[in-house]
């Protein structure tokens, strides 16, 4: 047997925080991700980037490859002596063919385990504010396929049984046979007013849930155009939905997102944005990478105690800076006898990971303040002030300290890199309008963003600007594109705020 190990691990059902930590690990350190269509793509970040990516995702009617042809894959990548995780959607085991691909791995010899995941039986519910089981109305639940060939004389079920079952019942992939179900469970003594729902992208922010009784759900899901994927629950507990629902009235609810900011950085505003309903579509505009020649930063590093100010106006020149230090040999103490200026809280809280506290700070968190703060604390005639910034930063801050007399060493403590999505993501990102707001952090993400994506693509969609501060704001107009919010404090969560307070009253 080789060293290769395939991990049939669950997703969970669509939210990515609901994926266990055991599957995150595995994903963290695995050579090959064998994925399919309900695992939520943004787990697959998770993965280090050397990782081969194979989709092979089956919809009802159009399958990347066959289910042979899947175990097929993982025998042979298992034999390979890979680490393969095989990312399957809610858990491998509940109508997952989890257990096909197990034994087929049994047959061949290859090591395996399986890392279960939530299933979407009971975690779509419970964010439809369905609890499956309730003390007083149910102590049991089904989990029944609603996926049969249609034109099969007698179903599977047993629809007696489950016309008698005492608790609640959760049908997987049975939309198209709706109808069928609904009928079947009347026929065989289900009481026509008992309680019913379907809940389509459960966990997700495109979640939608529709509820009615057994006799009329069919006619409710056809209203509303409920497709699959979607779960069908009877029983009384659905009832409960009107007092516990709690995920479809977040603020941001519904609403796509985007985060132009680099990967690195993005998950702090795309975790708050999550939290208050919004689908994020991480789409990075720029990286984040070290200068081409770290020479001249190790340098500056190694003799900061000669300085008597450094100024940090990001926190990835605070990193890399500290970074540098690091490799000098050296820690926060160099710093002890060196006042430190930062541009904004963001940087002053990344500083702060060090033991640090600023001694400067603007009001305001434009470059341009810095200058003016310096000044009214001392004269700066002759300091020696150490500016470890972006590649691309303006000049503006270096002039106005030079002609108040500092002494200024300006260095590119890291290198800002335009990112391009890949175009098919744009395409289907903006295919019918869309997302419903699109974020900016900096400059360099309009302007790598707009070249990615194109002027006139976007101007032409129904996307909401959000804009951190002035500076990001001027860049926009400058392309010609409306800033439709503008952070008050130049801060991700005022970012956030500002969307919030754009967004119109929720109807109740």
């Amino acid at each position: 047997m080789s060293n290769g190990c395939v991990y049939l691990v669950g997703a969970g059902p669509g939210d990515p925080g609901l994926m266990t930590v055991r599957g995150r690990d595995l994903l963290r350190r695995a050579d090959a991700v064998v994925y399919d269509n309900l695992a939520a793509r943004r787990l697959l970040d998770e993965a280090p980037p050397q990782a081969e990516m194979i989709y092979v995702g089956k919809q009802a009617s159009a399958h990347t490859l066959r289910q042979e042809e899947i175990n097929e894959l993982l025998v042979r990548l298992g034999r390979e002596g890979r680490q393969v995780v095989r990312l399957k959607g809610g858990d491998p085991f509940v109508f997952g063919r989890g257990g096909e691909e197990a034994l087929a791995l049994v047959e061949a010899g290859v090591r395996f385990e399986i890392v279960p995941g939530i299933t979407a039986g009971v975690a779509a519910p419970a964010y439809a504010g369905i609890p499956v089981t309730h003390r007083g109305v149910t102590s049991s639940i089904a989990l029944i396929t609603g996926h049969e060939t249609p034109d099969k004389d007698e179903s599977d079920l047993d629809y007696a049984a489950l016309a008698n079952w005492p608790g609640t019942l959760v049908f997987y992939m049975g939309v198209k046979n709706l109808p069928k179900i609904a009928a079947s469970l009347m026929e065989h003594g289900m009481d026509p007013a008992t309680p019913a729902a379907l809940v389509r992208w459960g966990t997700t922010a495109r979640q939608e849930t529709v509820t009615g009784t057994l006799s009329d759900i069919t006619e409710v899901a056809a209203r509303a155009g409920i497709k699959p994927p979607s779960l069908i629950v009877v029983g009384h507990v659905v009832a409960l939905r009107q007092s516990i629902s709690w995920f479809e009235g977040r603020p941001l609810f519904g609403k796509r997102i985007v985060v132009t900011r680099a990967r690195l950085q993005a998950s702090r505003v795309a975790r708050q944005l999550e939290d208050l309903g919004a689908e994020v579509i991480e789409l990075p505009a720029i990286r984040i990478e070290p200068p081409a020649d770290t020479a001249p930063l190790d340098a500056a590093a190694a003799d900061v105690s000669s300085c008597d100010w450094v100024i940090f106006t990001s926190a990835n020149g605070v990193d890399a800076f500290f970074d540098a230090l690091q490799r000098a040999g050296l820690d926060s103490r160099a710093l002890g006898g060196v006042r430190i200026c930062v541009i904004g809280p963001g940087t002053a809280e990344r500083l702060g990971r060090f033991g640090l506290k600023p001694d400067a700070q603007p009001q305001s968190y434009k470059s341009a303040d810095i200058s003016r703060t310096l000044a009214g604390i001392e004269d700066l005639g002759g300091k020696k002030i150490l500016c470890p910034r972006a590649d691309i930063a303006p000049k503006d801050l270096i002039v106005d300290l030079q002609s108040l007399g500092a002494d200024v060493t300006d260095l590119a403590a890291y290198r800002t890199v335009g990112e391009t999505p890949e175009p098919e993501l744009l395409d289907e990102l903006f295919a019918g309008g869309g997302p419903d707001w699109i974020t900016f952090t900096s400059s360099s993400t309009v302007t790598n963003f707009v070249n990615a994506v194109g002027l006139d693509r976007l101007r032409g969609s129904d996307a909401s600007l959000a804009s951190i501060g002035p500076t990001t704001s001027a860049t926009m107009r400058g392309l010609g594109l409306e800033v439709d919010v503008e952070a008050a404090a130049h801060t991700i969560p005022g970012l956030v705020d500002a969307i919030l307070e754009a967004q119109p009253p929720r109807e109740q």
